[in-house]
Order: structure tokens, then sequence, then C-alpha cells
């Protein structure tokens, strides 16, 4: 009963966050200088004109109305039109959800492939060893250097020497999986590079605090291998914190990283939904920024979830 109510709770704090985004970005949109009509019309347009673009796209009306009028839309999955193309918005979202996914993916690899076994290795050496040292260098590198400057510095390098990996021109996996990956491999180390460093930093602070627990030492005094206590004690009990930080990360990913999409010029719902801000396409952001939250909320939900199967205890509290 106690894992029902837990789970119950936990739905309905992501309904209310789900509802807080959705009043935010409204909210915020409506602050941002310049609304279509100053867009569409440029700088030298007359208040009537002003006034008609305004009228027609119902955005004359009060916020408090355009906003339950949006709401009572989305509840009935309809998700707007774009004022600049007059097409549903999630259509567009759906065609360049894959790519982003795809992207998401890749970097979530690199910073797990990198993370998790640097962060062991740096948790297990002992203090002030190499193993250690290369831990904290690495991981204060990951999280320390910005996405834009990283990505800056693989453009030109790649761009002004033939290394083997391409620059810009996506080219879907299902057209050629090679190119693709060639394609990719660098928006996606970029983008993975934080993940690594965070993945590894919190892994590695995991297992110290493990080692230090009297269940380590009662193993090591049994005489229990090494590689055996850190597969069936340590890992296991350090699992939470690391749990907690890749689905974090990871339901950032897939919510549009859109600095590496807009450098790279990925396809994906990240570079879409920029380019909506740019137009003040109001439609094409507040869905973007509510899908973003939405696989957000879902991937954490299902992290505490998984929480209590990993320890039935936390139910209780």
């Amino acid at each position: 009963m106690r894992i029902v109510i837990y789970a119950l709770a936990t739905l309905a704090s992501g309904a209310a966050t789900m509802l807080g985004a959705a009043v935010l970005v409204f909210a915020a949109l409506r602050f941002i200088p310049g609304g279509y009509a100053d867009m569409l019309l440029g700088p030298f347009a007359t208040p009537g004109a002003r006034a008609a673009i305004e009228q027609r796209f119902g955005l004359d009306r009060p916020a408090p109305e355009q906003f339950l009028h949006w709401l009572w839309a989305l509840l009935h999955g309809d998700f707007g039109v774009s004022l600049v193309t007059g097409q549903p918005v999630i259509d567009e979202f759906l065609r360049r959800a894959p790519v982003t996914a795809e992207l998401a993916t890749l970097a979530l690899g690199f910073a797990l492939l990198a993370g998790l076994p640097l962060g062991v290795a740096a948790g297990v050496a002992a203090p002030g060893s190499k193993r250690a040292t290369l831990g904290r260098l690495v991981g204060a590198f990951g999280v320390s250097v910005p996405d834009f400057v990283l990505g800056s510095a693989l453009i030109f390098v790649f761009s002004a020497w033939p290394l083997g990996l391409k620059v810009g021109g996506y080219v879907p996996f299902t057209q050629d999986p090679i190119l693709n990956l060639r394609t990719m491999i660098l928006p996606a180390a970029t983008l993975g590079l934080f993940g690594a460093g965070m993945i590894l930093r919190t892994t590695r602070d995991a297992v110290l605090r493990v080692m230090t627990e009297p269940y380590i030492g009662a193993a090591v005094a049994r005489g229990e291998a090494p590689g055996r206590i850190v597969r069936l004690h340590v890992l296991r009990n350090a699992a939470i914190p690391v749990t907690t930080v890749v689905t974090t990360y990871f339901g950032f990913l897939l919510g549009g990283a859109v600095v590496v999409e807009v450098l790279f010029s990925i396809p994906g719902v990240g570079l879409y939904a920029y380019n909506g801000l740019g137009n003040r396409d109001f439609a094409i952001v507040q869905t973007g920024v509510l899908l973003a939250a939405c696989v957000f909320v879902t991937i954490n939900t299902a992290a505490d979830l998984l929480y209590v199967v990993i320890d039935p205890r936390l139910a209780a509290r």
C-alpha cells in the first residue's frame, strides 16, 4: 500500500510540474519584447495593420483567456498551428523527434561509457593515486567546459583538417548509416562531455561513501575478492545517486539540446524551437517547452519509481 501511495504522490507531483511549466512558458513569451505582428510587419507597420494581425490570430484577447483556450486545446490533443506556416506544430515536432532522440542516445552512450568506469575506478582507488587524480581532473574538465566552446573548437579543428568526421550536413541514419554517424559523433561528443563529467563525479563520490560503510570492511575481512566486493556491494549501494544523475541528464538531452543543435545545424526539435522563438511563433515555443517538460517529468517520475525497486525502504519515508 505504501508503494502505491508513493507512486500516486509521484505522479501528482509530475502533473503539477507540467502545469507549472505551461504557465511559466506562456507568461514568459508574453513578456518578450516584440510580438508576432512586429516580426511579421517590421518596425514601420501601422497600428491598424498590427491590430489586424493580432485580431486574426487571437493575440488581442486577454492573456488569461488565451491561456485557458490553449490549455483546453491541449487537453483535446490540439497543440496549435504555426503562425508562420499555418501547419500543425505537433507534426513537425514528431518529424524531428527521431533526430533529437538519436543525438541524445549517442550523447548518453558517450557519457556512460566514459563516466561510469572512470568514476568507479577513481572511487575505489587509493587517495592521492594517479587514478584518483585523473578522475578528479577529467570530472572537473567535463563539467567546466561549455557546450558552445567545445563545439566551436571541434568545428574549427575538423573543418580545417580532414580527420574523417563531417561537420554539418545531417544525413538520416536510414539513408546512409556511416555518413550519419560521421556527422553525429562530434555533436554527440560535445553534448556528452558535460554528462560524462557529471556522471564521473557522482559515481566517484557515491563509491567513496559506500567504501566507508562497515559491511565493506566485513566483506574484506571475509576475504572476498576486490572485484566481487565492487560488483555485489559497492555498485548496488551506489546506484541511487548515479541513477538520479543519469535520468536527469537524459531528460535534459531528450528535451532538446538547443545549443548543440543550433551550433551543428542538427534539424532536431531544439533547432525548430529556437527558430520559432526568433519568429515569435508562440505555438512552436510553447509546444517545444511543454514537450521537453513532459519528457523530463516522465523520465524523473520513472526514476523515482525505480528507486523503490532498488530500495523499498524509500516508500516508507
